[in-house]
């Protein structure tokens, strides 16, 4: 018997990038997820069960589309589509190996830690001036620039040019330069491997690639978490008197809320899953999200809980060649901004109403006024 079209197969079809939220957005895809681990989207067919898409995400017939999706969007020439194209994103094959091999060897833990200081000292900075009036804008005043000056110390900037980095990130992330100094730059300068260096176009892609990563979906993660709190004050002030439950903290928002909801694939061959036939040529979206929430890899699911003991790990940092580089520096600083703000912000709450950018892309809180109680 032959095996039927994913677009002849009649999937039922799913609908959350015009939710007006996140919980919204939820529970639609868990009702599409109810009648299979495949349903169809606004681009094309979604993967929404948790094996399917950490399958998915694994198999070399799946690769990140070329232009990160520009193509569907009908643009495959110009500034924006060159940009796309180098970026270390959209490569496959030996070319991203290679690149992936190299930025491992100086991407260590050791990149990480050596920022403690600074990213206690910047979360600490910016709650200081808030702490008497017990009021707080989320976003604006703490999410937005808390990861630009960390990201910088990683890169080797010095502190006069943490700004100019912030306006660069801001301004579709261009290109900077650097210092040679015991930093992340430094350490992809003196990257070898069987005598493969990097060159200086790649430094300043994967420089450019790191400030975008390391900026926007860390501001809009913290804030997300931020709002998801606010609805689970008993888990806020668990947080506080256990700090030592921030990286599970990190885990279960990242699983709960993420702020990006997938990864795009395309095949590169016809592919066979879940009885229906993918194309070759065709865009396919491993919904992490949906994953994330699916009752067959998590009890009770929509439950907010920050001490789940045995999770399936979540899936928001992706899997696979494309794993999430900057995924350590990420959960160090959502950790370390999360049990800095519970101890300082006690009884946590909305004070007015939290609105939220669309679901698309890289989604989150627009604004998040917040009161917590002054100490």
């Amino acid at each position: 018997m032959a095996v039927p079209s994913v677009f002849e197969a009649d999937l039922p079809t799913v609908e959350y990038e015009e939710a007006p939220g996140p919980d919204e957005a939820h529970r639609n895809l868990r009702k599409a997820l109810e009648h299979g681990p495949i349903a169809m989207g606004a681009h094309g067919p979604e993967i929404l069960s948790y094996e399917l898409v950490r399958t998915t995400l694994r198999d070399a017939r799946f690769q990140v589309p070329r232009g990160l999706g520009l193509e569907a969007q009908g643009i495959t020439s110009g500034p924006l589509w060159d940009r796309a194209t180098t970026s270390l994103l959209a490569m496959n094959g030996p070319d991203h190996t290679r690149l992936r091999r190299l930025v491992s060897k100086a991407f260590t833990p050791r990149s990480v830690t050596r920022l403690d200081g600074v990213i206690v000292d910047v979360i600490n900075g910016l709650i200081d001036p808030l702490a008497v009036s017990g009021r707080a804008e989320i976003v604006a005043d703490i999410a937005r620039p808390y990861p630009v000056p960390i990201i910088s110390a990683l890169l080797g900037a010095p502190k006069e040019d943490w700004r100019r980095f912030s306006d660069w990130a801001d301004d579709f992330f261009k290109l900077f330069s650097w210092n040679v100094a015991d930093d992340l730059i430094s350490e992809l300068i003196r990257a070898e491997h069987e005598g493969d260096r990097l060159s200086i176009e790649e430094l300043r892609m994967l420089a450019a690639g790191i400030l975008m990563a390391g900026t926007d979906t860390t501001r809009n993660q913290l804030a997300a978490a931020v709002d998801v709190f606010c609805d689970y004050p008993d888990q806020w002030a668990l947080l506080a008197e256990h700090p030592e439950l921030a990286m599970k903290a990190v885990e279960e928002v990242m699983r709960f809320c993420p702020v990006i909801f997938g990864a795009m694939r395309m095949t590169i061959e016809d592919v066979e899953l879940d009885g229906v036939l993918i194309p070759a040529g065709t865009f396919v979206g491993c919904n992490t999200a949906a994953a994330n929430r699916d009752p067959g890899a998590y009890t009770e699911p929509d439950r907010f809980d920050i001490t789940r003991d045995d999770a399936a790990p979540m899936q928001t940092f992706g899997a696979g060649a494309h794993y999430c580089l900057g995924a350590n520096l990420a959960r160090r600083e959502m950790a370390e901004a999360l049990s800095v703000m519970a101890s300082r912000m006690p009884n946590l709450r909305r004070d007015g109403i939290a609105q939220w950018k669309p679901i698309v892309a890289i989604t989150g809180p627009a604004t998040l006024p917040v009161a917590f109680d002054a100490v």
